[in-house]
């Protein structure tokens, strides 16, 4: 029997990034980031190139949070329907924000090239699985609006199309985005890491803030390693926020999301399970999204359950339900052997849709609700620009952000939200 890793595939995978400052946290800098995912890698990047002094401080390891815990997907379009967003935002705002997540795959695509990363950076595309008739149209409702307004390298997939695509018989259509990609999550996250310190930039791992004063209109911060100064501080941990920072985890709900790899497929396993090898996403409220490694393994998540935590306990409980839903969706994948499962924390706002500027003293991007991995990277930039005085376009700036009513850091409602959820999947 193979031994299943409890460990992000992506991780163990990739080269480990060694570039790390050894001695005590010191100094004086110009901007401090706080978080070492793409967010804060991709700020740091953009602030060292622009020759500004530059720390960047980790809790843990470079990717330890969301950035190495993901699905491995760069999609493009909103968490949301289009048509939902156009009615909740206005047209104006919803449009710019479809935008936005097509310019940040746009810009991984650059950096990737601009910074040789070795990540397997891929236009796969991306389909939204329609898991129900009734789903199917919504779909097509959302991408009539989608191509005549925003998108027009969309398409609608009937089931009869999906045949070429999707190795199972368990869906009613789909809509193509064809701007959406894939890449090795861990080896991007090394590369970026690396980049950002041959720019000039300083990166301490192992240094979680624990306290922050203010000090000549800077910012004095205090970790287990010591103490720096920096002008300007920049917040980029979403749902791995933790210490003197209580004003967004009031406003942001951790969510655990789970991940399961099967061993690697053989080509004729691979061209049975996904034929059109590109990134899947299906309608449910509770639904699931998979794609192939590079190795050619499914890689398979979902919110198995409803938790705010992802410790061992919890990955192996969530690997059992992925792998049963994994052979619902293809039977000929029931039972195969899981090779890797982890999971990972997602910063959900209460409406679903991310939050950028300022706020508390610091300039934020966060609450990405499932869909960090490809707007991080664009975010992390636009704040760079905010703290060399720019004034970038934020598709986000001036969009509400309160705090949700009884929730102080644990989110103790989850239970009731996931049993929601799963009620609206069975009736709808």
């Amino acid at each position: 029997m193979r031994d299943m890793k409890l460990t992000p595939y992506w991780r163990d995978t990739a080269p480990r990034f060694t570039g790390a400052v050894p001695g005590p946290v010191e100094g004086r800098f110009d901007v401090a980031i706080v978080g070492g995912g793409f967010t804060g890698l991709s700020a740091a990047r953009a602030l060292a190139k622009a020759g500004v002094s530059t720390v960047l401080l980790e809790a843990h390891d470079v990717g330890h949070g969301g950035s190495g815990r993901n699905g491995g997907h760069l999609n493009n379009g909103l968490a949301h329907s289009y048509l939902a967003a156009k009615t909740e935002l206005g047209a104006e705002r919803a449009k710019a924000l479809y935008q936005a997540f097509d310019r940040s795959v746009d810009l991984i695509e650059s950096i990737v090239a601009e910074e040789q990363i070795d990540c397997a950076f891929r236009r796969s595309g991306k389909l939204k699985l329609a898991s129900k008739a009734g789903h199917f149209d919504a779909l097509k409702r959302n991408f009539e609006a989608v191509h005549q307004e925003v998108d027009p390298d969309t398409d609608l997939l009937s089931a009869e199309d999906l045949r070429t695509e999707v190795g199972s018989g368990g869906f009613h259509g789909a809509m193509l985005s064809r701007k959406a990609g894939m890449m090795h999550m861990g080896r991007y996250v090394t590369g970026l890491a690396e980049a950002a310190v041959r720019h000039g930039a300083s990166i301490y791992e192992n240094a979680p803030v624990t306290d922050r004063k203010r000090e000549n209109g800077g910012w004095r911060l205090t970790t287990p390693r010591g103490e720096l100064v920096a002008e300007r501080v920049i917040l980029a941990t979403n749902a791995y926020t933790h210490g003197p920072f209580s004003y967004f985890r009031r406003r942001l709900v951790p969510v655990g999301s789970f991940v399961v790899a099967t061993r690697p497929l053989s080509e004729a396993e691979a061209a049975r399970t996904l034929p059109g090898d590109r990134t899947c996403v299906t309608t449910k409220n509770i639904g699931n999204y998979f794609r192939l490694s590079p190795d050619r393994r499914l890689i398979f998540g979902g919110r198995a359950r409803f938790s705010a935590t992802s410790d061992a306990d919890s990955e192996s409980r969530s690997g059992a339900i992925l792998q049963a839903g994994l052979g619902e969706i293809f039977p000929h994948l029931a039972g195969i052997e899981i090779d890797y499962c982890w999971g990972g924390l997602v910063g959900m706002t209460r409406d679903r849709y991310p939050r950028a500027g300022e706020a508390d003293g610091v300039a934020y991007a966060m609450g990405y609700s499932g869909h960090g991995a490809q707007f991080s990277s664009l975010m992390g930039t636009m704040l760079a620009d905010m703290a060399l005085g720019r004034a970038p376009e934020n598709p986000l700036a001036g969009l509400d952000w309160p705090a949700i009513p009884g929730h102080f850091g644990k989110p103790w409602f989850l239970p009731a939200v996931g049993l929601y959820y799963r009620l609206l999947d069975r009736l709808r």
